[in-house]
């Protein structure tokens, strides 16, 4: 609807150039000068205390032992983070950050929104919750909104299950698809040579190649080295996970990767206690009582099991309520033949902890009971179900 109101006004402005060029020249024109008037949002069907349903917590990392080329290189990271953030606003909502935030005045909704990232309640299915926009798109904008499941199974599209790329229609309504690198050339650009610049800076050879092969990623839609070179990497006290990756936000087909990114620092000492967990992925598997034909598929044995320290998140790893534990990669063919690495984010999960399980558990369980609610035990369940899903 936006669109098609963009497109009258420019249409019109045209008209009137044109005709104003084809007056005499003794013939006096009238300039018109409209005020457009800034379209505000306001809180609509949702009840204020609502707003409060998020809690701002500072998540902290010990950064002591990283070298000054280290400090450096996260900024780098975070400059390049922060694009995957600007690219998701773009995929999930249609509309720039800044514009969307400046039609809102209370400061409550505004934060509220942009926790969201958009108009629509991530944690109640959803729902609107601003005047002026409407029910939220299941294919959020990487599909016209009017397009069926039906009419892109019929279509032509080389690559209608592709996950890095976006579909539109031409002038005629015919689809067609578009990649990330191209329809985001700008922006992936600025975010690749961020990564290189980084990987300059990276103390760990193994950690500059991935940083590389990852901004050579960027520009060309193929992930496929830079996820084995993210296996690779074993060393380096540093991580980031970024690019297109999880296709949540594609409620409609389940085809479409989201941008996203975490910087990391990785826990050395809860890092350690973990390496005996995955040393057993394998044998895990070998016992799993099911029959010999669900477990034909073997993961690699370079699998990792580690803990960090979540030190930005960006995008969709950002919107409503954050992750606090990693499985990736996705491409199964570097699942096979090299496993996953299950990423345990502490700072993240401790706060988790403190400000969702322990409220809950004073509410649920009796007072003799309580002693075992412990972050220990919270933590090694999230790790398990990490575990679980590549086993």
């Amino acid at each position: 609807m936006k669109l098609n109101k963009i497109s009258l006004a420019l249409i019109f402005c045209s008209t009137t150039m044109l005709t104003a060029c084809n007056q005499p020249k003794n013939e006096q024109t009238t300039k018109t000068i409209e005020t457009v008037k800034t379209t505000t949002a306001e809180l609509i069907s949702m009840p204020k205390s609502r707003l409060d349903i998020y809690t701002s917590v500072a998540l902290k990392a010990d950064l002591s032992s990283l070298s000054k080329n280290q400090t450096k290189m996260l900024v780098k990271l975070i400059e390049a983070a922060k694009i995957m953030d600007d690219l998701f606003w773009l995929q999930a909502f249609g509309e720039g950050k800044a514009e969307f935030l400046s039609k809102i005045s209370d400061e409550k909704v505004k934060q509220f929104a942009d926790v969201n990232y958009g108009p629509w309640d991530r944690l109640n299915g959803d729902k609107v919750f601003l005047t002026g926009y409407e029910e939220k798109s299941l294919g959020a904008h990487f599909y016209p909104s009017d397009i069926t499941k039906d009419e892109l199974n019929k279509s032509q599209l080389d690559d209608k299950q592709g996950l890095y790329s976006i579909v539109r229609r031409n002038d005629k309504g015919a689809l067609y698809s578009s990649p990330y690198s191209k329809v985001y050339a700008k922006q992936l650009s600025e975010a690749a040579d961020l990564l290189k610049q980084a990987s300059t800076l990276a103390d760990d050879k193994e950690f500059a190649n991935y940083l590389n092969l990852r901004a050579q990623a960027l520009l060309t839609d193929d992930y496929q080295a830079s996820d084995f070179a993210w296996m690779d990497m074993k060393n380096n006290p540093i991580d980031v996970v970024i690019g297109p990756i999880e296709n949540y936000e594609d409620q409609l087909f389940g085809y479409r990767a989201a941008f996203e990114a975490y910087v990391l620092v990785k826990d050395l000492a809860w890092s350690e206690k973990l390496a005996k967990y995955a040393a057993y992925l394998p044998e895990l598997q070998k016992g799993l009582p099911v029959e010999q034909k669900y477990k034909q598929e073997v993961p690699g044995s370079d699998a990792d099991l580690n803990a960090y320290d979540v030190i930005y998140y960006a995008g969709h790893s950002n919107a409503g309520g954050k992750t606090i534990a990693i499985n990736l990669p996705n491409d199964e063919e570097v699942q096979l033949k090299k496993g996953t690495r299950r990423l345990q984010l502490k700072n993240a999960m401790q706060a988790k902890f403190d400000k969702i399980l322990v409220p809950i558990a004073h509410q649920l369980i009796v007072p003799e009971q309580r002693k075992n609610i412990t972050f220990n035990a919270f933590f090694t369940n999230t790790m398990f179900h990490e575990v679980a899903q590549n086993t």
